[in-house]
């Protein structure tokens, strides 16, 4: 009998050749786009496949878990995040979930760096403005805009990337650094002089900048909304290569067109690929189309996991990056 495993999407070659390695069928999707929901169910159908790898735009319910069926062992999403799979459905069904993390820190790290230079030294207006043929030359009131060295900037969610953000902050920057999460964490704190806040709030109302690094839940969605935008100084910058759904764009629109904040940065949107019409219409936001972790290295690595990922379980062992194991 042959093992069957599907892919969703167009992913970078190093994942695929590992699951051809042992003889087993591979088949990539060839639609250039997401799979509609009864696109990806009549596949599952018909093709009876050991083992999926999706994607974070791929919404794994019970119809599609259940279109699966039994052979299937593992869906393992090409994503840190994993809240468009149903894990507790998936469970039941005694197949394995999985994700990828900590091969894309350094990256998503690295990139909210990048957002936060790129919108407070006013990069892309500068590139507009001259491609626009508006340059004639140097004056000393020209798109000024602010430094990041002796700023405060404010973590909310203290995993894997946002010790990181925070590391090149401080280190590279010479910035301070605040945070929220759930678990307080003395060794961080030591190591970077970091001071804890008891709640998102504060973190909010003392930052010049705030970096959201927290996964979406039920008690995450929405966290950043009308109320909470009152809190930041109207001097203060937001930045998101979390979760869409973590930022209530339109809150957003309001408040960076009414001046409550100074500007922003998102990575994500909060009903991707849709895009808050006011959003694109604002000078003072950075908008990028989730790629945070889009990098050569990155993406490959998390191609070469995910397919770890399926080879363990279709081995008959506990993925190393379960999400909840069988039974």
């Amino acid at each position: 009998m042959v093992t069957k495993i599907f892919v969703t999407r167009k992913i970078p070659d190093a994942g695929i050749e590992m699951l051809k390695a042992p003889g087993y069928e591979v088949k990539v999707s060839d639609k250039d786009g997401v799979l509609t929901k009864d696109e990806l169910i009549a596949e599952l159908k018909t093709g009876e496949y050991n083992a999926v790898l999706c994607l974070l735009t791929d919404k794994i319910d019970t119809e599609v878990l259940d279109a699966a069926g039994p052979k299937c062992k593992i869906f393992a999403n090409y994503a840190v995040g994993y809240d468009n799979i149903d894990v507790e459905e998936a469970r039941k069904r005694d197949i394995f979930v999985s994700n990828t993390p900590g091969v894309l820190t350094e990256t998503v790290a690295e990139y909210t760096i990048s957002l936060m230079l790129s919108l407070v030294r006013r990069i892309p207006e500068a590139d507009k403005f001259v491609r626009a043929g508006e340059y004639h030359g140097w004056a000393p009131m020209l798109l000024m805009g602010s430094g990041l060295a002796g700023k405060t900037l404010g973590v909310v969610g203290l995993g894997r990337i946002g010790a990181r953000v925070a590391h090149h902050a401080v280190r590279g920057f010479d910035m301070k650094v605040i945070y929220y999460d759930v678990n307080r964490n003395a060794d961080f704190e030591k190591e970077y002089n970091a001071g804890y806040r008891a709640d998102v709030d504060h973190v909010l109302t003392d930052a010049d900048f705030v970096s959201i690094h927290v996964p979406l839940l039920d008690s995450t969605k929405h966290l950043i909304n009308d109320a909470r935008l009152q809190l930041m100084k109207n001097s203060a910058y937001l930045i998101n290569t979390s979760r869409g759904p973590v930022v209530e764009e339109a809150a957003l629109g309001r408040a960076l067109k009414a001046g409550t904040i100074r500007g922003a940065a998102i990575d994500v949107f909060e009903f991707e690929p849709k895009i808050d019409s006011l959003l694109t219409e604002l000078d003072n936001i950075v908008l990028t189309p989730h790629i945070a972790s889009a990098t050569e290295e990155t993406r490959g690595k998390m191609s070469e996991l995910a397919a770890q990922n399926i080879l363990e379980a279709l081995s008959g062992n506990i993925p190393p990056n379960v999400i909840q194991a069988q039974g």
